[in-house]
């Protein structure tokens, strides 16, 4: 197997972090160390698997939830850090988690993100009850409001997913689509139509009437396992619904959402600081017509650009998750800014990435001597940031409507 350069973390150098309380910055040090403990071993193998073939990477899930990390973002009273900038934490371990696979970020997202931070819109019963094994991993949690006919647009309308009230009971039916963590999550966190509006219900993925699909198989991502989820006549006793009140979901959905663009945001800077590292490695190094190929003007030139656009989207990301630590429930419009900004330079830096590199960049492994492929995977993982948590054009719409008002926009 022939020898790689091995990347330098240039964000070390370039990046100087003013945003940051130092609570986030020695957090950083902290998430990065796990992520090269628990994560880095297994990146490739994650990367490359097949997902009914290979399943859910648990050993790396159980690594995270051994090193506290599903602690970080909840309260002290549910048995998380009680950090005092908990969302700036969370992005910051998801940037650290996506250097070395997406996949595992993906999975931590979905886990503390979404389903976790939904349910601490739950009563103090419901948040004891299943936050605690949230921020323990003793359970993996999922949060489903996609559907078939039902992704961008979450109005009552488009929702399909039906609670009825019956007695102390609600019986649900429906089905959702492409929900993360779903083959092995013990706790579905579920967007339902209750009457002409939504609530959220916390599903026991164990209880009768509820199945989960065959795991999809993805270009990329392959270790965040998706399937489509049916719910056929589930009976949910009262204290599911969430927060205790109907018609609260698309709120607590909304908010969550939100939260989830940082997320996808800080991702994204990851991968592209991933793709970054390994392509001014190969640059200082390779040579081609007897000089290295950092000498052309065009990939200086790129590589300057580059440089400048992670700066750009990890103060938006940090900033964004700053205001909602502050207190702003809907942190726009820089969620958005960050989100399409950051997954948009994901895709760009791992394309650059790829080209720098040329045939190997292109390549998952070389036949001849076993060489891996270092960028191909990010190239692959990337392009999902741009579709997942609000698709790109959405979050374009929405700047549009801060700039120009909701009555021109719609």
């Amino acid at each position: 197997m022939s020898a790689l350069p091995t990347p330098v973390r240039q964000a070390d150098r370039l990046y100087h972090d003013l945003l940051s309380p130092a609570e986030i910055r020695e957090f950083r040090d902290r998430a990065r160390k796990i992520a090269a403990d628990v994560v880095a071993p297994s990146a490739r193998r994650i990367a490359d698997g097949d997902e009914r073939v290979d399943g859910f990477p648990r050993d790396v899930f159980d690594g995270l939830a051994s090193a506290g990390l599903f602690r970080v973002p909840f309260a002290a009273e549910v048995g998380g850090d009680g950090l005092a900038h908990p969302v700036t934490a969370i992005a910051v371990a998801i940037e650290e988690l996506a250097y070395y696979s997406s996949s595992i970020a993906a999975v931590f997202d979905v886990h503390c993100i979404l389903a976790g931070n939904a349910l601490t819109h739950g009563t103090p019963a419901q948040q004891q009850q299943w936050l605690s094994q949230v921020t323990n991993g003793s359970v993996v949690g999922a949060f489903a409001t996609t559907e078939p006919d039902a992704s961008s647009d979450l109005s009552p309308h488009a929702v399909q997913t039906i609670a009825v009230q019956h007695g102390d009971a609600w019986i649900l039916n429906g089905r959702k689509r492409w929900i993360s963590n779903s083959p092995v999550a013990g706790l579905v966190v579920t967007l339902a139509r209750t009457g002409d509006r939504l609530s959220m219900f916390v599903v026991d993925t164990s209880l009768p009437g509820v199945r989960v699909g065959e795991p999809d198989q993805k270009m990329g991502n392959r270790g965040q396992l998706t399937a489509d989820v049916w719910f056929e006549d589930v009976e949910l006793a009262s204290d599911c619904l969430l927060g205790g009140q109907p018609g609260h979901g698309l709120r607590h959905a909304l908010a969550t959402l939100t939260l989830g663009r940082i997320g996808i945001a800080a991702a994204g800077v990851g991968m592209a600081q991933a793709a970054f590292d390994h392509a001014v490695a190969h640059l200082s190094t390779r040579e081609a017509f007897g000089r290295k190929l950092a000498t052309n003007q065009h990939w200086q030139f790129l590589m300057a650009d580059r440089a400048t656009e992670i700066e750009n989207a990890r103060n938006l990301y940090l900033k964004a998750a700053l205001r909602r630590d502050a207190g702003e429930a809907f942190p726009e419009p820089e969620a958005a800014m960050a989100k399409q900004y950051g997954s948009r330079l994901a895709v760009d830096m791992a394309r650059d990435a790829v080209q720098a590199f040329g045939g190997l960049g292109f390549a998952r492994e070389l036949g001849a001597d076993g060489t891996p492929g270092p960028v191909e995977a990010i190239y692959r993982d990337s392009k999902i940031g741009e579709i997942y948590e609000g698709t790109n054009e959405i979050l374009k719409w929405i700047i549009a409507r801060d700039i120009f008002g909701k009555e021109i926009t719609g």
